[in-house]
């Protein structure tokens, strides 16, 4: 009897190719639709094909809750200093008005305000 290896190894190599080659979804939200006690913290101010710019605001208690970001760029309008949990662990962080960095993404993260003033973010995702 004559086994067919091209047979059985192929439905294989097709159902590994289509795992593989699918974008992993993430069932987090995003940072426009994560708020705080079920209240926005980011405002959307223009969306086009090339970006997406946020603006986020969180006063002092205030947070955004467990979520995930695409590749950005941020600009601290006004700063303050936060708790952040992520996959690394929590650590304190401290903002200062006109920082700036750069993202490739996080898978997710969340912050919380536990400053005395109010942070205020502009977000711009590069699509």
């Amino acid at each position: 009897m004559k086994i067919n290896y091209f047979k059985i190894v192929l439905p294989f190599f097709l159902l590994a190719t289509i795992i593989f080659s699918c974008k992993k979804e993430n069932s987090l939200p995003d940072p426009l639709q994560a708020g705080w006690n079920n209240k926005a913290v980011c405002e959307l101010l223009e969306e086009n094909e090339n970006i997406r710019v946020l603006k986020c605001t969180f006063k002092p208690g205030v947070g955004h809750e467990k979520h995930y970001h695409n590749r950005h760029f941020g600009y601290a309008l006004a700063g303050s200093t936060f708790i952040i949990t992520d996959a690394n662990g929590t650590r304190e962080v401290s903002s200062t008005t006109g920082s700036h960095f750069y993202s490739e993404g996080t898978e997710w993260h969340e912050v919380l305000n536990i400053g005395d003033s109010t942070a205020i973010f502009l977000i711009i995702e590069l699509k």
